[in-house]
């Protein structure tokens, strides 16, 4: 029986200062170790339901828990603490800090992480900047960098930690085609090491890489497919399995 990492249970969001839900009444499992992916069209509520799932944004009314521990008897400084330690972030733009490296931004987010030590956080933080290809470029600020080196440093970034749970909103959503695929063969390499990742993504050939994709729309997941782990040698028929479903769906 597989372990749900992350646990939704009748999650709605409603948009400021109205009762018309973004999310309503989502029930869904995160597993451990699955590369999960969130399509639907534009306005679904794919970014509102990452964030809820995450604890940065507030929902309505609902239950959301993470490893059995509702998020929503945390305190703010607790729910800030959780979020250092066991979720990674990566967003379509990297937010990275301007006037600091990439090294720098890598590791100041491991000094968040007080069981770690400072050599520690530095040898982590060389070690993922070697594996997300980009050491050359860890003394440069990122407006010194090309926009995959930043991104794939805001992955590093996003590792540190070493979280339960890495959460992608749109992570190639800001690149071009040979970018995207680095970014996303990094994500597929995570994932195989076990890595688990909710990702929200538009792209189809994104959205090919996890192993289950959930459809949005209106707020409610409508349908889920499961696939095997990313294999490039299949890609072309998975890409047509993904996008005749999505059809089906009026994608």
């Amino acid at each position: 029986m597989r372990e749900a990492l992350l646990t939704a249970k009748g999650v709605v969001k409603n948009s400021p200062g109205t009762q018309e839900p973004v999310l309503d009444h989502i029930d869904l499992a995160i597993y451990t170790g699955d590369f999960t992916v969130i399509m639907g069209p534009s306005g679904a509520g794919k970014s509102t339901l990452l964030y809820a799932l995450s604890g940065m944004d507030a929902i309505s009314s609902g239950q959301i828990f993470f490893k059995e521990r509702e998020l929503r008897s945390f305190s703010e400084k607790k729910m800030a603490a959780l979020r250092a330690s066991e979720f990674g972030f990566v967003f379509q733009q990297t937010c990275l800090v301007s006037n600091l490296t990439l090294f720098e931004n890598v590791a100041v987010a491991g000094y968040l992480e007080k069981d770690q030590s400072e050599k520690e956080v530095r040898q982590r933080a060389e070690s993922l900047l070697a594996r997300m290809h980009v050491e050359k470029a860890k003394d440069r600020l990122p407006s010194q960098t090309s926009g995959g080196e930043a991104q794939r440093a805001a992955m590093a970034r996003a590792m540190i930690n070493q979280p339960g749970l890495l959460f992608a909103d749109e992570p190639t959503g800001a690149l071009n085609r040979k970018n995207s695929e680095e970014v996303l063969d990094l994500l597929t390499s995570l994932n195989r090491e076990g890595q688990s990742i909710l990702m929200v993504t538009h792209d189809v050939k994104a959205a090919i890489r996890g192993t289950r994709i959930l459809y949005l729309e209106d707020g409610k997941i409508l349908d889920e497919i499961a696939l095997p782990p990313f294999d490039a040698q299949t890609a072309k028929d998975r890409e047509g399995k993904v996008n005749a479903w999505l059809t089906a769906l009026s994608w």
